[in-house]
């Protein structure tokens, strides 16, 4: 591995006045609708009688993006539908790992040792101005291989978390522009991964890897993950097993809310 909110990431915290807003998986559990009865709406494909709804849907992500110099295409209609008619908690299959150690302090856990196995990936590469339009530029492209936009025609299903590979300059005091956004293949797809349409995103298969992590809390943009990087460099004994410039941010719950659940990684050095 070079790597419940899986989202179209945009920053900001929910209820803070003059905030900007989120997309996220949760929002799409509040915008979800029950069908009324008889509308043609297959459990694993796009509504083609739903036009209500889909312009209800890209409105909403459009009118968030605008606040964020993020364009949201008209294209995306029927991945945002897709994905919001099968949003459902039960049905995100999480990244299996081995836990290999916890090092807590006053009942706090400080940060975990975990295996991850030998995994493929759906890989998109991204280089925008900020790091926020990167993350939703890039999830917006994997929604699309996700929501039927593949060889096999079928939508995948959602896994959590989403991952962001990040970099850091040369002297370690800044994120650089270029990130990886990765979606992990289901369990069933690990063997023969439906192959995307959109020749930018790639399926590649990351080697067993221990990472060590740390779950933090609140906004994920350049500031917040600088800071929480040399935070977990602090208290890792050795930090110089791990990789010095490259690091991962895994979202797991809304990043629209206060308490969100997100998680820094350091990959040891093989």
């Amino acid at each position: 591995m070079q790597q419940e909110a899986v989202s179209c990431r945009l920053s900001g915290a929910a209820g803070e006045p003059g905030a900007p807003g989120a997309i996220t998986l949760e929002d799409l559990d509040s915008l979800a609708e029950e069908p009324s009865p008889g509308s043609p709406y297959p459990g694993n494909g796009c509504s083609q009688g739903a036009d209500a709804e889909q312009d209800r849907l890209l409105s909403y992500w459009q009118s968030v993006g605008r606040g964020h110099q993020v364009d949201v295409p008209g294209d995306m209609a029927e991945p945002i539908q897709q994905l919001t008619r099968n949003n459902q908690h039960q049905e995100r299959e999480s990244i299996p790992f081995t836990l290999i150690h916890r090092k807590e302090k006053f009942g706090e856990v400080l940060y975990e040792k975990r295996q991850y196995g030998k995994a493929k990936w759906a890989c998109i590469k991204m280089q925008e101005e900020q790091y926020e339009q990167s993350i939703c530029l890039g999830f917006m492209k994997l929604m699309k291989y996700i929501c039927e936009q593949n060889s096999s025609g079928l939508y995948l299903g959602m896994t959590i978390p989403i991952v962001t590979l990040v970099h850091t300059n040369e002297s370690h005091s800044e994120l650089t522009r270029s990130v990886t956004v990765a979606y992990y293949l289901p369990e069933l797809l690990q063997e023969q991964p439906p192959q995307p349409y959109d020749s930018d995103i790639i399926i590649e298969e990351w080697p067993p890897t221990v990472v060590y992590t740390r779950s933090f809390r609140g906004v994920t943009n350049e500031d917040s993950i600088m800071r929480e990087i040399n935070f977990l460099a602090e208290l890792l004994e050795s930090p110089e097993l791990c990789l010095q410039n490259i690091f991962i941010v895994a979202g797991y719950t809304n990043p629209a809310a206060a308490n969100r659940h997100n998680e820094i990684w350091f990959l040891q050095r093989p």
